[in-house]
């Protein structure tokens, strides 16, 4: 029994984050099984109005001429209208944001559950507690038990049972039809019924913790996603994440090669200047929107976002075996989709890539309060500097000598522009422009 009970203390420990998803989902999960009340009893009152339309002496022989599908009706209406209040009144405190009160669900539970016992009522008054008991009515308990599943909480399945269990018991033992002379009731015979029926309850409690369980690992699982996209940038691809999800990938600091791309977009601050506020940001996120997709495509992130340029990685934090091919690869589809885009448009961006392969420490790196995964290392700053040496080459894409080697035969249309002096280094350093 302490296992079903494990819920609280788990959901105690868990992030006030955790524990919002999860209020949402079992308040979901709640309109689901107040929609299948409703079908169901609506299929009830149909199915009585069509048995008594094609053959109403069957309605009255069976139950022996003293109640009529009007007088249940009294208790079906009512209730598909109490269960409407009650599924607008989820709606609205989901909307709200809210948790329902937990009086208001047992109080539900009360009612709810109250229906097969009044239908039980007119039953015994027109065919006799014998007939009645084992009639329909004391079954229709059991639909609420098993959809009291889909409450998730052991509690109240267990309530439901115990409500049913309860009145079915004095509906046995103590009511009976006006001016009858029905024998004694059995106590124990009725005493083992009503037991069963709460055994089931407490069973439908045990399957909602489990369904709660599963809930709960699929919004923890949902949780490690956004974690994961958020550690590694403000842009990973889906796909990306899917396998560092799979993977199990660490997010420790290590050593690895990777292609360490720097994107920049020419002269932007200055045609800004002359431009509205909304129209920056539009050129710009429709730009980023264009080269992001294709660096998605060549496996690829975003590591962070440089006010008009990005830095980019390939090869981390997931290893790839041709990081240099895929940042060649996506840089080349950046260039012609740019090209593509400025045609289309009145304010022409000139981009500048520059790509560098080696190693780096890639790992999570920031405070003890607030981290995120990038790479630090003498590759990522020649990346810079290569990109930068854009400006004064008038070209678009430089790489280095690391790059030119790993691509080989690849990259025969590169052209050397020998030794160049790059700032912060001692010796000059070969470069390669592309495209």
């Amino acid at each position: 029994m302490l296992g079903l009970l494990g819920n609280k203390a788990q959901d105690s420990a868990v992030s006030a984050e955790f524990q919002h998803a999860l209020m949402q989902q079992v308040m979901r999960t709640e309109l689901i099984r107040v929609k299948a009340l409703i079908g169901t009893t609506a299929i009830l009152v149909a199915s009585i109005l069509i048995l008594h339309t094609i053959d109403p002496y069957a309605v009255e022989h069976l139950w022996h001429g003293r109640l009529k599908p009007s007088d249940l009706y009294s208790i079906l209406i009512p209730f598909i209208l109490f269960e409407l209040w009650v599924h607008t009144s989820i709606s609205r405190y989901l909307r709200l944001d809210r948790d329902l009160p937990v009086y208001r669900r047992y109080l539900g539970v009360l009612i709810e559950t109250s229906m097969p016992t009044l239908a039980l009522a007119m039953h015994i008054d027109s065919m006799g507690p014998v007939e009645a008991l084992g009639f329909v009515a004391p079954l229709t308990y059991f639909i609420f038990i098993i959809l009291s599943t889909l409450r998730l909480d052991f509690w109240l399945s267990t309530f439901t049972g115990f409500v049913a269990a309860a009145e079915l018991f004095y509906m046995a033992m103590f009511y009976h039809r006006a001016g009858s002379a029905d024998p004694a009731p059995d106590l124990y015979y009725h005493s083992v019924r009503s037991v069963m029926v709460l055994i089931c309850g407490m069973l439908a409690g045990a399957v909602a913790v489990q369904l709660r369980r599963q809930f709960a690992a699929s919004i923890m699982a949902s949780t490690a996603r956004d974690r994961v996209t958020n550690l590694f940038g403000q842009h990973v691809s889906p796909q990306v994440v899917a396998r560092l999800m799979a993977e199990g990938a660490g997010t420790g600091s290590d050593i690895r090669r990777v292609a360490v791309m720097f994107v920049d977009f020419r002269s932007f601050t200055a045609g800004a200047s002359s431009r509205s506020p909304q129209e920056v940001v539009d050129r710009l996120d429709g730009a980023f929107a264009v080269l992001v997709d294709i660096l998605d495509r060549h496996g690829g992130i975003v590591n962070k976002f440089l006010g008009d340029g990005f830095l980019a990685l390939f090869g981390a934090p997931l290893e790839a075996h041709d990081a240099a091919h895929q940042a060649v690869a996506a840089a080349r589809e950046m260039l012609e989709a740019n090209d593509r885009v400025n045609k289309a448009t009145s304010w022409p961006l000139r981009i500048g890539i520059g790509v560098h392969f080696g190693e780096v420490v890639a790992g999570n790196i920031g405070s003890p309060r607030r981290k995120e995964y990038t790479v630090i290392g003498d590759t990522v700053n020649f990346a810079a500097r290569l990109e930068a040496l854009n400006k004064d080459f008038n070209s678009q894409f430089l790489i280095s000598q690391a790059v030119h080697d790993a691509l080989g035969e690849e990259c025969r249309d590169a052209v050397s522009l020998g030794d160049v002096p790059v700032r912060g280094y001692d010796k000059p350093m070969t470069v390669w422009r592309l495209g």
